[in-house]
């Protein structure tokens, strides 16, 4: 019999890129530029527009901001800092040598929410496109489309890589025992105590993605049947 087939889906903000360090590094930069107040009240409206979208949108709050402050001459200056953001810098310890070495196991694939611009080019400029051989989905909300997920990328069993317990739970409750959910202990939302509370424990919690290159098989494929 053929071994069964295996699709590997890696989250990117805070799974494998440290986007906790990229919106630090953007508030500074903001506070520098356009100065406290205005910093405020442009997280502020980053906030109102991901309510609003279901997802992050840096660029789209930026455009937001440029109709309440029109006359800003510093927005060509943020708008630079964003797309030009170094992303490679910002991967998270061996997070590329984690997708290669996950390529032993199955296809590997980016399974991501965002915008149609700043997220892909996010994905392309850390090195994350090439490492899955441009195998990327980017959603709105990606627990809603694990329908398209399957059509585009049919397996036997899936393993999902994700620091939100909210998703890991939300794709566990669909696939069941075809998927092996592992949570990733990395930035503000894996480490937010309410979510802790209200989602149950993943398949497998690691530190850091890291400590994926030690894990044995067989704790992500217990009813797979893998090699």
């Amino acid at each position: 019999m053929a071994p069964p087939t295996v699709v590997v889906l890696f989250d990117v903000d805070n799974t494998l890129l440290d986007n906790d360090r990229i919106t630090a590094d953007l508030t500074q930069y903001l506070d520098r530029e356009v100065g406290p107040a205005h910093e405020r009240e442009y997280w502020r409206i980053f906030d109102e527009l991901r309510e609003e979208l279901g997802y992050a949108d840096y660029l789209g709050a930026l455009q937001r901001y440029r109709l309440a402050y029109p006359h800003d001459s510093h927005l060509l200056a943020v708008s630079h800092f964003l797309v030009n953001y170094p992303f490679a810098d910002r991967l998270f310890p061996r997070a590329l040598d984690v997708v290669r070495h996950a390529g032993q196991w199955g296809r590997t694939v980016i399974l991501s929410d965002g915008d149609a611009v700043f997220q892909p080019r996010k994905i392309e400029q850390s090195g994350i496109l090439s490492a899955v051989q441009e195998q990327v989905l980017v959603y709105v909300h990606k627990e809603q489309e694990l329908e398209d997920v399957e059509q585009r990328y049919p397996a036997d069993h899936y393993v999902l890589i994700d620091d939100k317990l909210r998703i890991l739970s939300a794709v566990k409750a669909q696939w069941g025992a075809r998927v092996t959910t592992v949570f990733p202990r990395q930035g503000r939302y894996a480490n937010d105590p309410e979510a802790l509370r209200t989602f149950p424990s993943a398949d497998l919690t690691i530190d850091c993605i890291g400590d994926l290159l030690r894990v044995d098989q067989s704790r992500l494929f217990p009813a797979a049947g893998h090699r």
